[in-house]
């Protein structure tokens, strides 16, 4: 398709004659090792053994090497438009409507998967080195920077076409943020005058599966972005123990603290089942008691509910707060300037995850969501030319 018009391109396909040539190519093409390994990863073959033509113009121009006939360029913008698209479908009109292509929605969709699936296993590639380093003690940690590097982290469920043992189709895709002081640029609100935050630079990284592995993708991560050289880390969580036990393994020095705003809906279940969902007592109650945490008196907390009897659906909440207590002196927090809740996380969810797996009736293959979340995360965090772009480019074109 051009400006001016669709333009025809004839290409002449050379088959072999008989028998004893299509044997003779085989062998050409075998002693070819280059040729073979490439054949045998795109089609599935044996040794090239499989390539029964040849085609000269696509020869020249490089695509017989490349899955689905396309250029590199094309299929990274399959891959672009397939992560920001609602669906499949909606990538499919948007390339037509924007490139003037026709590629069905299932040709995007191993498009994407193809792209990926490089990307995954680049990036676990370096999370394994690194993990290395760490377990080899060949990192250095100069804490010679200035400035606090935040690290979060937290657990959102997508839909699956498998279902496991325990019956269930959901499976827990784990997500992680990243991001410096240095980046954090503040600002009055014009109408209400008061301070408001802006996180300008920021790296995700998702993983669909337990934690001995997520663990390895997040100090990866944590690494690119400074960690061991800034003074300061903080990690910001909503009280689950895997993360707690994570941050302790691979963050030991790290400050942690529990999301407050997790805290106060705690709280404030807590009290509705202390006073029967009546607005007019439980609201009061849950306000004063959020205060008196936030102000860092949980000691009289845990005093006035210490006979608290264990209300159903709600956390025993003297038992939270002790849990938790080296994670919540928020006076302390406040006074260092440190965020005291888990914001980027709870967006990154929202912009990495549910816009896009998790509309209406989605299902999905879990290596497929894993290849499309690596995807979304490079994106989301700006890192599309770097490490979508050009490993893509490496991997084809050497």
């Amino acid at each position: 398709m051009t400006v001016q018009g669709p333009l025809t391109i004839s290409r002449t396909i050379l088959i072999p004659a008989d028998e004893d040539s299509a044997k003779k190519l085989a062998e050409i093409r075998h002693d070819d090792e280059e040729a073979a390994e490439t054949n045998n990863r795109i089609k599935g073959g044996d040794n090239g053994r499989n390539i029964t033509r040849v085609v000269p113009l696509d020869e020249a121009l490089g695509i017989d090497r490349l899955p689905f006939k396309m250029s590199v360029q094309l299929m990274l913008r399959c891959a672009y438009w397939a992560q920001n698209q609602c669906s499949y479908q909606a990538a499919e009109d948007t390339i037509l409507d924007v490139m003037k292509l026709k590629i069905n929605d299932d040709t995007i969709r191993k498009v994407t998967n193809t792209i990926g699936k490089i990307i995954f296993e680049n990036d676990c590639r370096e999370a394994e080195l690194a993990w290395k380093k760490l377990n080899d003690c060949k990192l250095r940690f100069p804490y010679s920077k200035q400035g606090v590097l935040y690290i979060e982290m937290d657990g959102a469920a997508l839909n699956t076409r498998h279902v496991n043992d325990e019956g269930s189709s959901w499976r827990e895709n784990k997500l992680g943020v990243v991001f410096s002081s240095d980046n954090i640029k503040s600002r009055k609100n014009s109408r209400t005058g008061e301070l408001e935050h802006h996180i300008e630079k920021r790296e995700y990284v998702s993983y669909v599966g337990d934690v001995a592995n997520f663990k390895k993708h997040l100090l990866n991560c944590a690494l690119k972005n400074g960690y061991g050289q800034y003074r300061e880390t903080v990690i910001l969580s909503d009280g689950a123990s895997w993360i707690a036990n994570m941050a302790k393994e691979i963050f030991p020095d790290a400050i942690h603290i529990l999301d407050f705003f997790h805290l106060c809906e705690n709280v404030y279940t807590f009290a509705k089942s202390k006073f029967s969902l009546d607005e007019k007592r439980y609201i009061p109650w849950a306000d004063r008691i959020c205060d008196l945490l936030k102000k860092g008196k949980a000691d009289e907390v845990r005093a006035e509910i210490k006979n608290e009897k264990q209300y159903e659906n709600c956390v025993n909440l003297g038992q939270y707060l002790e849990l938790h207590q080296d994670h919540i002196d928020y006076p302390e927090y406040i006074e260092k300037g440190y965020f005291i809740g888990s914001g980027a996380i709870e967006s990154g969810n929202k912009v990495v995850l549910q816009k896009r797996l998790k509309q209406a009736g989605m299902r999905w293959e879990v290596e497929s969501a894993q290849y499309l979340l690596s995807i979304k995360s490079k994106v989301e965090s700006g890192l599309w030319a770097s490490d979508v772009v050009r490993p893509v480019f490496a991997h084809y074109c050497g």
